[in-house]
Formats: structure tokens, sequence, C-alpha cells
């Protein structure tokens, strides 16, 4: 068996009820302000993506998992309280050294109608797929959490936001979205995964961004989202904006550059 077999696999339909308190424990912690945000989209992805972790094909190759980019189309509003169908594809993997590129595909429909739609890309590896991190000390549990949003979107680039989350933060958020990947809450894990220490996962910072461009007035179809460099847990990042033709762009960066990178349209 190889990982390369995994091509063409699709998991699912598996149902996934938008219950109203399970849906607002993920919402408090990614800021929204709709009854099933948008950034939904996030925990539906992980209804799937589980499968595809624990599929034999895999093997080893799932002992380093890193989210490289991700996209999603909102084809209609996610309705509260509906039972709606979850199905992911495997649509390429392909080798770079020890390192798989793995494409992933989403699909969430309600009676047969699509709601959103999704694209990822997940670097899988028996070994680092970072090239290895100086270690930090583990944070306190419960330092770095922030959540800021203000400002305007315009042609300018502004800060509009500060973020940040704590050790229980990150608990929290893979309790609500399912995406259990240790490299999130394992210290150990995380270093033996090339990183410095536990990290804040991806869809969790594509969830701020997203909530914090709804805030802001915008009304997003879909987003492009470009996870440049691993945002650890307990550090604080700005959050800038500027409106560009028929899109905006949104940075979650800090001194050293961007964690981050959003596109609105």
């Amino acid at each position: 068996m190889s990982i390369e077999e995994m091509e063409g696999t699709t998991y699912g339909p598996f149902v996934y009820r938008t219950d109203p308190e399970k849906v607002a424990e993920y919402t408090t912690l990614v800021g929204g302000t709709e009854a099933v945000p948008r950034s939904l989209a996030g925990a539906l992805l992980f209804v799937v993506t589980p499968h595809l972790l624990s599929d034999p094909r895999a093997g080893e190759s799932t002992r380093s998992v890193i989210h490289g980019d991700q996209a999603f189309t909102w084809h209609a509003p996610i309705p509260s309280g509906a039972a709606l169908d979850v199905s992911g594809t495997v649509r390429r993997v392909r080798g770079r050294g020890e390192v798989f590129f793995t494409s992933f595909d989403l699909e969430v429909a309600l009676d047969g109608a699509p709601l959103v739609t999704g694209a990822s890309t997940f670097l899988m590896s028996a070994g680092s797929t970072t090239g290895g991190s100086e270690e930090r000390p583990e944070p306190d549990p419960n330092e770095g959490h922030v959540d800021v949003v203000d400002g305007t979107v315009s042609d300018a680039a502004s800060i509009v936001g500060r973020f940040g989350a704590s050790r229980s933060d990150l608990v929290r958020y893979a309790g609500a979205s399912r995406d259990w990947n240790p490299i999130h809450w394992d210290h150990a894990a995380a270093v033996a995964a090339g990183l410095p220490g536990i990290v804040v996962h991806g869809l969790f910072q594509s969830g701020w961004v997203t909530e914090a461009a709804v805030r802001l007035g915008l009304e997003p179809s879909s987003a492009k989202f470009r996870y440049r460099r691993p945002l650890p847990a307990g550090t604080k990042a700005e959050l800038s904006a500027v409106a560009k033709e028929g899109s905006t762009v949104m940075e979650l960066a800090d001194s050293d550059g961007p964690y981050l990178t959003a596109t609105f349209e």
C-alpha cells in the first residue's frame, strides 16, 4: 500500500447537524456574529479530514501533517438546525522528497444542493515537514488570548484587528472543530514535527480573519488562505486589510512577517 493509491478516494457523505448549541461553541471562539458563521466551513472540513488521516494507505505519512493552503466557496448560507451531507475527495497526491502534498476537496450539501465547497493542501510526512525550529518553552495554558477588531477597510492597508490564542483556546477549538492534530495541543508532538512548540490551527486563524471580515461589513462568497509560517500559541499578531479591485486582501502578521494571507471575493 502507498499514499499515492489514495488518489480519487471519496470519504462520506457523513451527516453534520448544525445544532445551535454545538455551533455556538465554535462561534464564540472565532468571534462570529451570525447564527451559523461562514467560518464553520473549517469545522465541516474536519468532519471528513480525520478519515483521510486514518486511511491505512497513508501509513507513517500522517505523523507530521501541516495545512499548506485552503480555499472555501459559500454557495448559500449555512442554515441552523439542519442535517448537512459532508464528503471529501483526494484529488491528487504528489511526493517531494519525504513530504507528500495531498490535495483534498470538500463538498457540503443540503438536500442535494451545494452549500460549501473547499480545496485543501496538506503536507504529510513520516518526519518533519518544517525543517526543524529551535524549541520554545511551553506557554502558560491561559497566556496569549486576544481578539480585538476595529477599523475599516479601504484602498490603503490598515490594521483592523489583533489576534492570538492561548493553549486553552487551542484545546477548546480542537473540541469545537474536531481538529485534534496533536501539534496544536501537545508540546512534544509539535517539537517532534519540527516545530518550536504548539502552534495555532491554520483554520482557527482563518476563522478569526473570516469573521473579522464579516464584522467589517464584507459579505464574501469565496476565500483563499495561505498559511505562510506557524503561529505559536501565546503569540499576538496584527490583522491588516486593503481593498483591491473586486477583492479584499487581509494579512495576519507581526514584525517578522506574515503568518496568514487571505483573499476574499
